[in-house]
């Protein structure tokens, strides 16, 4: 990884080797438990090696394309760049394309497999609703992304998720379209529901694990972001003011418009959320507002400055 000013995270780095250690485990017991249910690997391994490797190498497109981003020029944008160049500059880092999302949900967000393949892109909506300051805030929080390279680490990080589950529900179709057959011939259908039954049983427990370490671990990527942003900047408060006008903000979007965002909730700075029950709600990529405030409330103590 390239040097830049961004602080380092232990803590970070400690989240990230505990959490690989037991997806990795989640994994191996996966692959021991189908190799001995005599269950071919190759076929699964290989599909789930290319979805995932297709959204590593596509994630920037494929995020802009979502959110009706486009790249723009220093000439469109003058104002976006300013911020960012100052910003790259702090850290010394390189700087990513620039992009704006032209939807009034106020948010940013980071993707691209590195940052010499980074793109940044605010909304329309938060660019209307901050102020420098803020704005700066926002920014230093999507650039930590960027230079710890979080977009990579979390492919990597469900990519053993990803493979467990494809591989236990190739178990599951193999028992359904083959198995019956083979054991109807031996008057033995309710032991082949049996095994349908656990392989199903076994992949829901593997893919829970795996998105509770994984939702956990993004948690975590975007306290540091916070924490990361907070210190380049070295005014906590006004990314503290961006948080806070943001997600109350959040409450003005239509539903339907929140529905649609949230798909990419791990992508942006502050989670789209819905009124009422959601999965993205029970298991939020990112800590709850007043986490973050609270943490951007020690940082700012620890620099001495008002809360």
């Amino acid at each position: 990884m390239a040097r830049n000013r961004f602080p380092q995270d232990r803590g970070l780095a400690t989240r990230m080797v505990v959490t690989a250690f037991l997806l990795g485990a989640l994994y191996a017991v996966v692959i021991t438990a189908l190799l001995l249910a005599h269950v071919q690997l190759g076929l699964v391994l290989v599909i789930a090696v290319v979805l995932l490797f297709s959204q590593y190498w596509f994630s920037d497109r494929i995020a802009l394309f979502s959110m009706n981003g486009r790249i723009v020029t220093p000439e469109e944008a003058p104002q976006l760049h300013a911020v960012v160049d100052r910003l790259c500059a702090l850290a010394d880092m390189p700087k990513p394309a620039v992009a704006i999302a032209d939807v009034d949900l106020p948010n940013a967000f980071a993707t691209g497999r590195s940052p010499k393949r980074a793109v940044v892109c605010a909304t329309t909506g938060i660019l209307r609703r901050l102020d420098t300051e803020e704005l700066e805030g926002v920014l230093a929080h999507e650039l930590s992304h960027v230079a710890h390279r979080d977009v990579a680490v979390m492919t990597v990080a469900s990519f053993l998720g990803v493979a467990a589950g494809f591989v236990t529900r190739f178990a599951l179709y193999s028992e359904m379209f083959g198995g019956f057959n083979r054991r109807s011939n031996n008057n033995d259908q309710g032991g082949g529901v049996a095994v349908v039954f656990v392989v199903l049983l076994f992949s829901m427990v593997i893919y829970a694990i795996s998105f509770v370490l994984t939702r956990a671990l993004s948690r975590y990527r975007e306290l540091s972001a916070d924490r990361s942003g907070a210190l380049l900047t070295g005014r906590p408060s006004a990314l503290a003011s961006a948080l806070t006008k943001v997600t109350g903000e959040m409450s003005r979007i239509p539903s339907r418009d929140l529905r649609h965002a949230e798909a990419f909730n791990a992508f942006f700075f502050a989670p789209a959320l819905s009124q009422g029950f959601s999965i993205s709600s029970l298991f939020s990529t990112h800590p709850s507002l007043e986490v973050r405030l609270r943490q951007l409330a020690h940082i700012s103590q620890q620099l001495g400055q008002p809360v």
